[in-house]
């Protein structure tokens, strides 16, 4: 058989364009390796940038929120028991810190490391000197600042103040069985029973509070990720909380009203940015008919804690106000933004909240309804001192 033959200029071509794929392979292999370095760090020199714009494109692309409940109360503990003292910890740093030893991965986490690294911060170690050599801590604080950064710090809170005595006793006033008064339009005006009163106190601790209101029952678990088909199939990225119809929903951060309306995905559902603008929390499948507090608008500002909707099953139609979700249940999403041009698009970057539900539950909502109509509201009232500052 004769072999085919392959003239010199062809030979040339065809080394030249396999030198040409090989460079273009290994640049690409660079080009990833170096986004992966600036993006993932989140750090930008300078010096070494070609230019301003450049230095506007770098920032965080993705971040695996991994964190246990249990791990974030702990760090959270370390913080509010040393914020009066000479050393205050950090809790996002200490996670931070954890993060960067760990790669992410908590499967690894001891306790007594915690426990040593506060113990070498209280002594007088600084977080720079004990993080200088670890190349991702500054990668793992930006994000983690990014999830966590609104929900602990300085805040003013209504409290009951202590009632006097209903009816102390006034000589010579006749007595019921019960020891109350017989009389009571005869007695001294100060004897009449006092109308409970609130005073504000400023406190410092968990500010943030869970999505689901105080006494009223949830159950949930880690959905974050599985299938859905609705539309076209995608993946989950909300946690969604079960729960009867009409729970009042909360606001679990403060900020804004950046969306409200109708999606034919997540039917009713309000939107709510942070002050930041680092946090896009997500409400959706919200009550039929009656969805949200009827003061709320976009534009409108809303305080952690505050009563803003109620649990529904609506979505799943591109018809407003219909019921299509088998399940009632809150979706609830926290979206991350480092930059505006993640807000909306194929870069957003959606992050897993079952834990972070879990620890937000010890700081739940106390709702009271209100009488003649279909809204609760919050109980104690809660504001941000200084307008927002973490300081007192």
């Amino acid at each position: 058989m004769t072999q085919p033959h392959i003239s010199k200029s062809t030979a040339i071509i065809l080394a030249q364009l396999f030198i040409l794929l090989f460079l273009t392979l290994s640049l690409c292999l660079k080009s990833r390796q170096a986004a992966a370095e600036s993006f993932l760090l989140s750090e930008q020199d300078p010096e070494s940038a070609s230019s301003g714009e450049e230095a506007k494109k770098d920032y965080i692309h993705w971040v695996d929120f991994t964190i246990p409940a249990d791990v974030m109360e702990k760090a959270f503990r370390l913080d509010i028991n040393t914020c009066q003292e000479p050393v205050h910890l950090d809790w996002i740093e200490l996670l931070s810190w954890l993060g960067a030893r760990y790669g992410g991965d908590f499967s690894h986490f001891k306790e007594s490391d915690l426990n040593a690294l506060a113990e070498k911060l209280k002594n007088g170690e600084t977080m720079e000197a004990l993080t200088k050599d670890m190349k991702y801590y500054s990668y793992y604080h930006e994000a983690y600042t990014a999830v966590l950064g609104g929900m602990v710090g300085y805040f003013e809170q209504e409290i009951e103040t202590p009632l006097p005595e209903a009816f102390p006793e006034v000589p010579g006033t006749p007595q019921g069985q019960d020891g109350t008064p017989q009389n009571q339009d005869t007695l001294p005006k100060s004897s009449a029973p006092a109308s409970q009163s609130k005073t504000w106190v400023t406190k410092y601790g968990l500010k943030a509070f869970s999505p689901i209101a105080k006494n009223f029952p949830y159950n949930d678990y880690d959905d974050f990720g599985v299938a859905r088909s609705y539309g076209f199939k995608r993946q989950h990225l909300g946690h969604d909380m079960m729960g009867q119809v009409g729970t009042p929903i909360i606001a679990v951060e403060s900020g804004y009203v950046e969306a409200l309306g109708w999606n034919q995905y997540g039917g009713w559902r309000i939107g709510i940015r942070s002050f930041d603008k680092k946090r896009y929390y997500y409400y959706a499948h919200l009550r039929k008919n009656y969805p949200y507090q009827s003061n709320l608008q976009v534009g409108s500002t809303v305080t952690s804690g505050d009563v803003i909707g109620y649990l529904g099953r609506t979505g799943y139609s591109a018809t407003e106000n219909t019921n299509n979700i088998d399940t009632p249940h809150l979706h609830f999403g926290l979206q991350l933004i480092f930059d505006e041009s993640q807000k909306e698009g194929n870069n957003e970057i959606w992050i897993d909240c079952y834990e972070l539900v879990k620890f937000l539950h010890m700081n739940q909502s106390q709702v009271v309804k209100v009488e003649g109509t279909k809204e609760w509201t919050r109980v104690y009232q809660q504001k941000e001192p200084n307008n927002g500052s973490d300081t007192p």
